[in-house]
């Protein structure tokens, strides 16, 4: 059964110095042309693989809101009117402080949209400035303030750590600022330079400070501990919420379900099938005019591989993979399959199993990565 969608947007009016999301410069790009062919896919994919209703829709980018106003309240009836939706639905859109009008969040809302992701970053400006975001801290919280105005009821933020230059004390001020909004969700994650980024390209010339494995878990432990301190509950490696605010769309990936992905470059997960999109735009849509799914790359999952991502996806998760449901799923138990594995991890003190379930410990948790790859090549 499918109950999530995945929507890309690629537009953006600034391009940040970390990002290797599929994304365009918005200015001269054929934007209402895009959106014909989103809305396209969604038809053409909805009568080949049905749902009965989906659960979880998310919104993301490249930046949603750089979408104009007209734009906006077109594109999000085009969702509406095309994607079923359960009367729970949790519907996601990520924006950026600053460009979010009151307009825009009253289309949004107006529209059925349910839950925002602001992407902060950081509080301090000039971090703002270096990392090649446009607003500021001030526009942080005029922005939370104008959709708490509008009913937004369930607002999330991303943060990130170890950036250039950045200091733990400095880490701790974006946090201690970030709890005064008084929201319901935070993510937040360690930067990680990607290829064809600016960071990438100015790592490879020798210019850009990078902090270093010992800062980078200082302040990951720092924000663990903080986010427990202040009643969020961390239920995955990098998100923590208020009780009952988890992001049901991201714990589709790692509860290692299906899931549309609409747009350029977007990814899904359907009966089995992992599916890459076309990404440049050109490509995107001509394949869509000529009524053909605008699919680049696919791949049928073996019963090896979804085995081993339902580890190594499940155990990001705090509550970890549950041996029953891994057994309904794949009548097999992954302590016998994985047993060295596990016996080898649960002596280094980096996974537990206890009860139902096998999840990391706090010291797993800094050594994440190195957890996985554990779990990968042991079935094939």
């Amino acid at each position: 059964m499918i109950n999530a969608a995945y929507l890309h947007i690629p537009f953006c009016e600034h391009i940040c110095h970390y990002c290797d999301f599929n994304k365009f410069f918005l200015k001269g790009q054929p934007v209402d042309e895009y959106l014909q062919a989103l809305e396209q896919e969604m038809i053409l994919t909805l009568q080949k693989y049905p749902t009965n209703g989906l659960e979880t829709i998310f919104v993301g980018g490249g930046t949603p809101t750089s979408l104009n106003e007209k734009q906006l309240d077109r594109f999000c009836e085009s969702i509406t009117r095309n994607l079923p939706m359960g009367n729970k639905v949790e519907f996601t859109f990520e924006a950026n402080p600053g460009d979010l009008t009151k307009g825009k969040l009253q289309i949004l809302k107006d529209a059925g949209v349910n839950r925002l992701s602001l992407g902060v970053q950081t509080f301090n400006d000039e971090l703002l400035k270096s990392i090649g975001r446009v607003h500021r801290a001030k526009d942080v919280y005029q922005t939370v303030d104008n959709a708490k105005s509008i009913g937004f009821e369930n607002i999330s933020i991303d943060l990130i750590f170890s950036l250039p230059t950045q200091t733990i004390t400095d880490f701790k001020e974006s946090l201690t600022q970030a709890f005064t909004l008084d929201i319901q969700h935070y993510s937040a994650y360690s930067l990680i330079i990607e290829p064809k980024t600016v960071f990438y390209n100015l790592m490879q010339k020798g210019k850009l400070p990078t902090l270093g494995e010992d800062t980078e878990a200082a302040m990951y432990e720092l924000v663990m501990a903080e986010m427990e301190q202040h009643g969020y509950n961390q239920y995955e490696i990098s998100n923590f919420s208020k009780p009952g605010y988890e992001s049901k769309h991201n714990l589709t990936y790692w509860n290692n379900d299906y899931y549309y992905g609409f747009g350029a470059g977007a990814h899904s997960y359907v009966n089995g099938w992992r599916r890459s999109n076309a990404g440049p735009l050109k490509k995107y849509m001509e394949q869509l005019a000529d009524g053909n799914l605008p699919i680049f790359e696919e791949h049928q999952t073996s019963k090896a591989e979804q085995i081993e991502e339902e580890m190594f996806l499940g155990l990001r998760k705090t509550d970890g993979v549950s041996i029953s449901h891994f057994i309904a799923k794949f009548d097999m138990d992954p302590l016998q399959i994985f047993e060295n594995e596990i016996s080898d991890l649960i002596a280094k003190k980096w996974i537990e199993v206890k009860d139902d379930n096998i999840f990391l410990t706090k010291t797993g948790r800094l050594l994440g990565n190195e957890v996985f790859q554990s779990f990968l090549g042991v079935t094939s």
